[in-house]
């Protein structure tokens, strides 16, 4: 007996553009604050991820999501899965994105995974911007639920500075923390002295912890990402709940080798996301900003 056809705008661009026939099962995997997800599987047998959210700023979200994945894509690198399409719900209600269903096994090799983010990381940019040298990307996109200005600069301390460290305290618009933020944003260059001129733009996932990272037919996966072109070890400031291991760690240097002041720089890279999570969320992630901000600023101190 065939099965019934499915039809929804997600189903239906799958069966007039991918040639595995008509969609004919639906399952719904779950869902987030702003996105519900799908595997559709067709005649064939063919099997896709489906993503679809309300609201008007889905669209832009989920192009930015696509662009990312295939910046990361093209780099022929650590698994991705592959993006098929980004579309508008009926009667303005949202958008859908068709990718790539990759069937997750967890766990994988935490050593091929850093060496694989090493050989990412120094992948030659395929956007004509960060070839030139800049830092950003093509489109702003979101870390989380949080916008995420992208616009191209000449210089990584720079756009450090502006479009991630002050664009959050802006939006947490507490006058205390910026006060305490204050002397790090004058005197950012302190923590690149080592490698002062020579960082180059590298595609970088962008929002990098566990929930983000899988493993499918032995490759690593990443996924779900906050793409840009920035300074490698930005990749960094979400490893606090991102658990890699010694094994990851020197799967990655051993492609990638350990700059000087790499580890004085990780609580300026995770500052970045603890203010982003003090944006989403509250809570201590304030309190976890201030502590970071201080210990910052003490590391000012004892170089003057």
């Amino acid at each position: 007996m065939q099965s019934a056809r499915i039809s929804s705008p997600a189903a239906d661009w799958i069966t007039d553009n991918l040639g595995d026939g008509y969609v004919v099962r639906e399952k719904f995997l779950g869902g987030s604050g702003w996105s519900s997800t799908y595997i559709y599987t067709t005649e064939a047998g063919a099997e896709y991820f489906v993503k679809t959210s309300g609201g008007a700023k889905a669209e832009g979200m989920f192009k930015g999501e696509a662009l990312g994945l295939k910046a990361m894509f093209d780099t022929n690198t650590v698994r991705i899965p592959d993006v098929h399409h980004v579309g508008l719900l009926p009667d303005a209600r949202g958008a859908f994105i068709v990718m790539e269903y990759l069937r997750l096994e967890g766990g994988g090799s935490q050593a091929e995974l850093g060496r694989q983010m090493a050989l990412m990381h120094l992948a030659e940019p395929t956007d004509p911007n960060a070839k030139a040298g800049k830092f950003g990307f093509a489109v702003d996109n979101t870390i989380g639920a949080t916008p995420q200005p992208n616009e191209w600069m000449d210089d990584w301390v720079e756009f450090y500075r502006e479009r991630r460290l002050r664009h959050q305290l802006d939006l947490l618009g507490d006058a205390r923390m910026k006060a305490l933020a204050q002397p790090v944003l004058d005197n950012l260059g302190f923590w690149f002295t080592d490698i002062a001129g020579s960082i180059r733009p590298s595609i970088l996932h962008g929002d990098l912890w566990s929930g983000n990272v899988s493993s499918s037919g032995g490759r690593p996966v990443i996924f779900d990402p906050a793409t840009y072109y920035g300074h490698a070890e930005a990749e960094w400031g979400m490893s606090w709940c991102a658990g890699f291991s010694g094994a990851f760690w020197q799967g990655y240097f051993e492609v990638a080798p350990k700059a000087p002041l790499f580890d004085q720089r990780r609580d300026l890279y995770t500052l970045y996301h603890i203010l982003n999570h003090a944006n989403l969320f509250g809570g201590g992630y304030n309190s976890q900003a201030q502590t970071i901000l201080q210990r910052l600023n003490e590391q000012l101190k004892r170089s003057q």
